[in-house]
């Protein structure tokens, strides 16, 4: 029996998406990128679905991309640049899933692993994780929307330091930089425990919060604005924003699951099981992407 190069399973409205060969310390070819890309795709089109995991099998999370795949070809140009365009397809669409996504980082984060995990919405690591580009020491320049999301988040200063030194991190340091969401023991029990808390919450709220987080570094202010007017109005309307608001002024805890239950009881979901505000609230624009 051939093993998958991704692990998709799902449950209790949560979605687990493993990179799962460990053995090359889930080393990025074209079969795990096309992998993890259709894993997303599949998790994007699941209509009960309110939270997902991103984790790696074995001890390290991933090393970036496959070298020795990229030197046992001919035309190594020509591969690194498909396993380039199927893993940013993942990264695209990771970043576009309606839901809060959730990395478990353990050991080795590197590369387009960096990309990958960072394309999450909170990462946890573990206290062994550690970070670096890898590029440069590879003869390489950042794919995986590194250069985009170290600037982003770090500036300038600190994204140049780290792609061109490749100076490591250690997940404290990861963690006091803003690089990542938190430092645990079990970061992928810690992450699974959180995402099915969260897809027991208000998955529409939590939705669209999610999406603002992700479009916010790249909008200027007052048409994000306008987005958090209409994202706020929108879900006041719904059945979860009526079930909060009513919990709140009754001081106690809402039961958003009990809700859904309901209203899909009554069929006021759509078909498609995405949450009634207009999808194009949702729907990256340029300035959401890493390429």
């Amino acid at each position: 029996m051939i093993r998958e190069p991704v692990r998709l399973d799902y449950g209790d409205g949560v979605a687990r998406i493993g990179l799962n060969v460990p053995e090359r310390k889930n080393a990025i070819d074209l079969a795990l990128a096309t992998a993890l890309a259709e894993a997303v795709r599949t998790v994007a089109a699941m209509p009960d679905i309110g939270a997902t995991v991103l984790y790696a099998e074995g001890n390290t999370f991933c090393v970036g991309g496959d070298l020795r795949a990229f030197a046992n070809t001919t035309t190594p140009g020509a591969l690194v640049g498909q396993v380039a365009h199927a893993a940013h397809e993942a990264i695209l669409g990771l970043r576009a899933l309606e839901m809060p996504v959730i990395s478990a980082v353990q050991g080795a984060c590197a590369g387009g692993g960096l990309g990958i995990a960072l394309a999450a919405d909170i990462v946890i690591a573990g206290n062994d994780a550690r970070f670096r580009t890898a590029y440069t020491a590879a003869g390489l320049s950042p794919d995986g929307g590194v250069s985009w999301i170290l600037t982003r988040t770090l500036g300038p200063a600190r994204a140049a330091d780290l792609i061109l030194t490749n100076r490591q991190l250690d997940a404290d340091t990861a963690e006091r930089y803003g690089l990542i969401s938190r430092v645990t023991d079990n970061p992928f029990d810690d992450a699974c425990t959180m995402a099915h808390s969260l897809a027991r919450g208000p998955r529409e709220a939590l939705a669209a919060s999610a999406h603002l987080v992700r479009e916010a570094p790249t909008t200027t202010l007052a048409p994000h604005l306008d987005n958090e007017a209409r994202q706020i109005a929108a879900l006041a309307d719904t059945a979860e924003g009526s079930e909060g608001i009513t919990a709140f002024l009754e001081h106690r805890p809402a039961d958003f699951g009990n809700v859904r239950t309901r209203t899909q009881a009554g069929h006021r979901i759509p078909e498609t099981g995405r949450p009634p505000t207009p999808r194009n609230a949702y729907a990256m624009d340029a300035g959401d992407r890493f390429l």
